[in-house]
């Protein structure tokens, strides 16, 4: 197998929004990813909104990560700086190893469309046990900037390489 033969795998995924504002019909960063995910060919087995408290994602991201069909964890919102912007803490304990790449990407293809507020983000990714995690910030533009761009060109290829 050629090292990017992965890339068109179909992955297993779990979306999770951290926000005390939005329900289920009002998650339009969430329907968001699922509708990119399945787009892409990917399949979304499991899906919440979560209030922003990070004892809450984090429980829930571990759940996913015991879930040996769950291939990746895509959580959006909570990652500013906000007060109740917890997820990047709840996120970033989980990982074994971090895929800084990921953050620093977003920020740089964040700031030539909003400027140096990009800075502003602590999108993280990487690796808990086989599983791939991401999180984003949970503006709309903000989760199509990152699916589109970053997360689904690469995701199959990630889970390949993590799975084996």
């Amino acid at each position: 197998m050629g090292h990017r033969d992965g890339t068109k795998r179909s992955c297993a995924c779990a979306v999770i929004t951290a926000s005390d504002t939005r329900n289920e019909s009002t998650d339009r960063s969430g329907q968001a990813i699922r509708a990119l995910l399945e787009e892409a060919g990917h399949r979304v087995v499991a899906y919440a909104v979560l209030p922003d408290e990070p004892a809450q994602i984090r429980t829930r991201v571990e759940s996913h990560v015991r879930d040996a069909a769950v291939d990746a964890v895509l959580v959006n919102g909570g990652t500013g700086l906000a007060p109740r912007d917890t997820t990047y803490e709840a996120i970033v304990a989980l990982l074994q190893k971090r895929l800084d790449g990921f953050g620093e990407l977003f920020r740089m293809l964040s700031f030539q469309e909003i400027g140096a507020a990009a800075m502003l983000s602590r999108a993280v990714a990487g690796v808990a046990g086989d599983t791939v995690v991401v999180a984003m910030p949970g503006s709309t533009a903000a989760v199509e900037l990152a699916m589109k761009r970053l997360v689904l060109p690469e995701l199959g290829h990630l889970v390949g390489l993590v799975r084996g």
